[in-house]
């Protein structure tokens, strides 16, 4: 009988393992393919060319950290994707708020709104540009 018992804990360890494992695995592959589309990178292309807001990071360097999945405001569909990155550089951090298009003929994301909102409150407009930039 206990050797049953024996048996019976070593399987459910190994399930255990092996689910949480697959469960890793599959949260990094889903970061992995935010960070390779093109609505996530032209976001961050976009931060990375408005001094002010990289100023304000003290970036570079600029980190990107990976996006809550649990976070109600990430969502992405066929035809917008709306995404709340987080980001820090040496001075602060906050999020960069992104919200992209697809245009279905072109098969291409264009940016709507880009905005960096800083842990202080501060709200940076990115993209479209304004004239201060």
């Amino acid at each position: 009988m206990s050797r049953s018992i024996n048996h019976l804990q070593q399987m459910t360890i190994f399930v255990t393992v092996v689910t949480g494992g697959g469960c890793g695995v599959m949260y990094y592959l889903m970061q992995k393919n935010f960070a390779k589309s093109e609505y996530y990178r032209s976001a961050v292309e976009q931060l990375n060319d408005h001094s002010t807001a990289m100023a304000n990071l003290g970036a570079p360097p600029l980190k990107l950290h990976n996006i809550h999945l649990t976070d109600r405001y990430n969502r992405v569909d066929h035809s917008i994707a709306q995404l709340k990155i987080p980001v820090t550089g040496s001075k602060t951090g906050g999020y960069l708020y992104t919200t992209s298009i697809r245009d279905a003929i072109m098969n291409r994301w264009h940016l709507q709104r880009v905005a960096l909102q800083l842990k202080t409150g501060e709200t940076i407009e990115i993209f479209p540009r304004t004239d201060s930039e």
